[in-house]
């Protein structure tokens, strides 16, 4: 059985307009405008194609954050509840 599960929601929305709300299987979520159908149906398919690729860049870019936060709290210039940047 498929666990890949993505929620897709394509609703007019105005001036001729489509809104699309994308979430997928990771929690990554989105909403975009488009101006037919068919670009909010393309969107919507790469936006899915990329579900995997997307999930590292986070992975990678949280991974950036934990370890910057680290070394400032190391070099002094953090505290637990504030950057001391001021």
């Amino acid at each position: 059985m498929n666990k890949e599960r993505y929620n897709i929601v394509i609703e007019e929305a105005h001036d001729g307009w489509y809104s699309i709300n994308l979430e997928d299987h990771h929690g990554n979520w989105t909403m975009v405008y488009e101006e037919t159908l068919e670009q909010a149906s393309n969107y919507a398919r790469m936006w899915m194609q990329n579900a995997e690729e997307r999930k590292n860049s986070k992975d990678i870019e949280s991974k950036a954050m934990a370890e910057m936060i680290k070394l400032d709290r190391e070099a002094g210039i953090t505290s637990e509840y504030n950057d001391c940047l001021d």
